[in-house]
């Protein structure tokens, strides 16, 4: 434990010719390039308006941290700087500056914090030539809502100054207390209190036994954030075998790599399992730890059909053993998880994608989990998803059923059908035929009920608006919907988390009831949908491209 006596540092008044003009959030916060976040005061400028939106800043605490990208020291060092200058009490770090966004959710609960600033990118790739991110959590550990990251967009239009101290860079390499003027820096090791968490929810005993048993797993942390957390989780406490944990050292570029579990960027990792023998579970998260994949042996695990089996089973979690209050799922979601709501009997809500949707559902208790289909799955333990706590709740479900997870997939198709499911990503699109495409295709929603779509009817055709049953607050133009008479449906999505042109997102889903066909690979149950979306959106000749970039 190192510490730092407090010295007086000297305030500047940093004058702006001209304010930015770029700097609106996504869903996910702010997110650029690491070139523009090297600008002169670009950096400074976004977390002024932080500052002078968040409420309590004067006296408060705040948690920050992030994936370890190239960018995020720097990015610490500036932020303990303007945060003295503008009154914050205290704020804790971790060491390293290593923090996943589910640690740091955690964090500012327990702490009490007034919010956190979270340093990522998310999946997208790292180093001078990729992504940087920010984002703020607010009070109860969740994203802030639409309010506020319009206020601090609006606040950056206008900026013409911004507060900053003169002070030592703090050490981040070892736990300790220091200061900066008034305020107080408490660099702790990230890891402890996520683990401590998971303690409380999972039967590490149980697990254990089935790890140190004849079940060798493979976790791949894609060297961004969760290394450190797995090796102490899956090596350290529950006795996998070191080296379990594949690529578990941060590194500021990931070490080449992009950190987004999936089939495409842990292709490793699915060789291993959907190829090999040798291991019996596997899994990845992404750069901030929020994301995971599931694999068993010759077996992917889809995430929409994740959340289902996560529901169907979570009385066998300790921590969810007094069972569910209800579920809820992002609109592009299949509805899978809301066949097992139903035989269970609780709610289930759908919301547009952005995991802030799900706070309100926690905070009033309505929902106990929640998920979305790009990876992302969590309880009320934390407001936001849990990319390791997903993978210790299947390895739960594991230890207690004792069957494989090809099994598990099976057993839950023949109880409840199969959502035959697949998300094909265009990405790097030229942002005018990106938008072309989607605008066009919107103008011809109305005409398409009625009309036949794959072999089927179209029933509804919409851009999906959603009411939030909490608030009331009202959220549109979330997607555009094609739903067919049958249960089927295409969903069509600009994304809103690249920084190089744009995604279009599309998501294809056909259910089959018990009885039916339950073993087909979902790109051949599906064709007839892919081919009819790519004739009726010109998929091809409006992105120059034959194939989508990613298929999940």
């Amino acid at each position: 434990m190192t510490s730092s006596a407090p010295a007086e540092p000297t305030q500047h008044q940093v004058r702006l010719d001209t304010p930015f003009t770029d700097q609106k959030p996504g869903t996910s916060g702010l997110r650029k390039s690491s070139r523009q976040f090297e600008q002169p005061h670009y950096l400074e400028s976004f977390i002024e308006a932080v500052f002078r939106t968040l409420q309590g800043v004067q006296g408060g605490t705040v948690v920050l941290g992030g994936d370890g990208r190239y960018g995020n020291r720097r990015a610490i060092d500036v932020i303990l700087r303007m945060g003295a200058a503008h009154g914050l009490s205290r704020v804790i770090v971790t060491t390293g500056g290593i923090l996943s966004t589910p640690a740091a959710s955690n964090l500012i609960r327990k702490c009490q914090a007034i919010g956190g600033i979270i340093l990522s990118a998310s999946h997208n790739p790292g180093g001078p030539d990729g992504d940087f991110g920010v984002k703020v959590n607010g009070a109860n550990g969740g994203p802030t809502p639409a309010s506020f990251t319009d206020a601090v967009y609006d606040c950056t239009k206008t900026l013409d100054q911004y507060k900053i101290v003169e002070a030592p860079a703090i050490d981040l390499d070892a736990a300790g207390s220091h200061s900066i003027g008034a305020m107080q820096v408490d660099v702790i090791d990230g890891v402890d209190d996520f683990v401590e968490l998971m303690q409380k929810l999972f039967d590490f005993d149980r697990i254990g036994d089935l790890i140190r048993g004849d079940f060798p797993l493979a976790f791949d942390a894609m060297h961004a954030v969760t290394g450190p957390y797995a090796k102490r989780l899956l090596e350290g406490i529950l006795g996998a075998p070191a080296g379990s944990v594949r690529n578990g050292i941060p590194l500021e570029d990931f070490g080449g790599g992009h950190p987004d579990p999936n089939l495409t960027y842990a292709h490793d990792l699915a060789e291993l399992l959907l190829k090999g023998d040798a291991h019996r579970f596997g899994a990845a998260c992404d750069g901030d730890g929020d994301r995971n994949m599931i694999l068993g042996q010759h077996c992917f695990v889809n995430p929409s059909d994740s959340l289902a089996v996560l529901t169907a089973n979570a009385t066998l979690v300790p921590g969810y053993a007094a069972g569910l209050a209800g579920v809820a799922r992002s609109m592009p979601t299949s509805s899978a998880v809301d066949v097992v709501a139903k035989a269970l009997d609780i709610e289930c809500f759908e919301t547009p994608t952005g995991w802030k949707f799900f706070g309100n559902l926690l905070d009033a208790g309505r929902i106990t989990l929640c998920g979305e289909e790009s990876f992302g799955t969590g309880s009320n333990h934390v407001r936001e998803k849990d990319g390791l706590w997903a993978v210790l709740f299947w390895l739960q479900i594991l230890a207690e059923r004792r069957c494989s997870v090809a099994e598990i997939m099976a057993e839950h198709w023949n109880r409840f059908g199969r959502h035959y499911y697949s998300r094909h990503d265009y990405e790097a699109v030229a942002s005018d035929a990106a938008h072309g495409l989607y605008d066009r295709l919107e103008g011809m929603l109305p005409g398409l009920v009625g009309q036949s779509f794959a072999g089927r009817t179209v029933s509804q055709a919409d851009n999906f608006s959603y009411t939030d049953p909490i608030d009331g607050s009202v959220t549109s133009g979330q997607g555009l919907r094609i739903l067919l008479e049958d249960g089927s449906r295409v969903v069509v999505r600009l994304s809103g988390t690249g920084t190089k042109g744009a995604t279009i997102r599309v998501y294809l889903e056909s259910y089959v009831p018990t009885g039916g066909d339950l073993n087909q690979d979902p790109q051949i149950a599906l064709a007839d949908m892919i081919s009819a979306i790519n004739a009726l959106a010109e998929i091809q000749q409006r992105t120059g491209m034959d194939r989508p970039t990613v298929i999940t």
